[in-house]
């Protein structure tokens, strides 16, 4: 059983995306973010920089105790290994899925966040930086369309960890100011992963 610390945001749909493909039996912990809930003392203990989502994986493989992660990379990575699925065991295309995961993680998910910060939660206007972020939002776009272009899914021809961690800051793409009709890689990869029944599930929880 995994416990899931969960909020509908990108980073916490990444981890329902995995489970409900997977078919891992886990249970739901809302965090509330804006009631303070991730700095409660119960939640940073499992979650020592106050951010969803994490868990606590009840029954790890080694058989010992209960086992808590939190960084999203490092959860699809784990949740990869215990059930061997979503991510090859083959040196090449392994490499390939981490560093898709990686460049998700390090770039694709920061730089859109602020993106979405200075276009809709600022205070005040700074034009600088809603520039500055469009422009990178739109050249990170055109390295995943060119990617797209060469391979059904991020990293090969196998659905991964590394499209997981991708799909959920591409969904909110128009508030990014970004048009799927202009990155028709990235827009025929972005429907096939949004028709997938776990996909639909997985969205459906935070309607819950």
């Amino acid at each position: 059983m995994i416990d899931l610390y969960y909020a509908p945001t990108p980073n916490g749909h990444k981890i329902t995306l995995f489970l409900e493909e997977s078919g891992l039996a886990y249970q739901i912990h809302r965090v509330d973010i804006g009631a303070g809930d991730q700095f409660k003392p119960e939640f940073l203990a499992i979650s020592p920089n106050n951010k969803i989502p994490a868990i606590v994986d009840r029954q790890p493989v080694d058989g010992g105790a209960p086992l808590s992660l939190f960084e999203s990379g490092e959860i699809l990575l784990y949740l990869a290994e215990k059930t061997g699925r979503f991510m090859s065991q083959e040196l090449r295309s392994r490499a390939a899925t981490l560093q898709w995961l990686f460049w998700q993680v390090g770039g694709f998910g920061p730089m859109l966040g602020q993106n979405h910060h200075f276009n809709h939660y600022a205070p005040q206007p700074v034009p600088y930086a809603i520039e500055r972020y469009q422009v990178e939002t739109k050249r990170l776009y055109t390295v995943l369309d060119k990617q797209l272009k060469k391979h059904a899914y991020v990293s090969g021809d196998e659905y991964s960890i590394a499209d997981m961690a991708i799909y959920p800051w591409v969904v909110p793409h128009a508030r990014q100011r970004i048009d799927l009709e202009d990155f028709p890689a990235v827009r025929n990869w972005f429907e096939r992963i949004s028709a997938r029944p776990a996909t639909k599930k997985a969205y459906s929880l935070s309607q819950d």
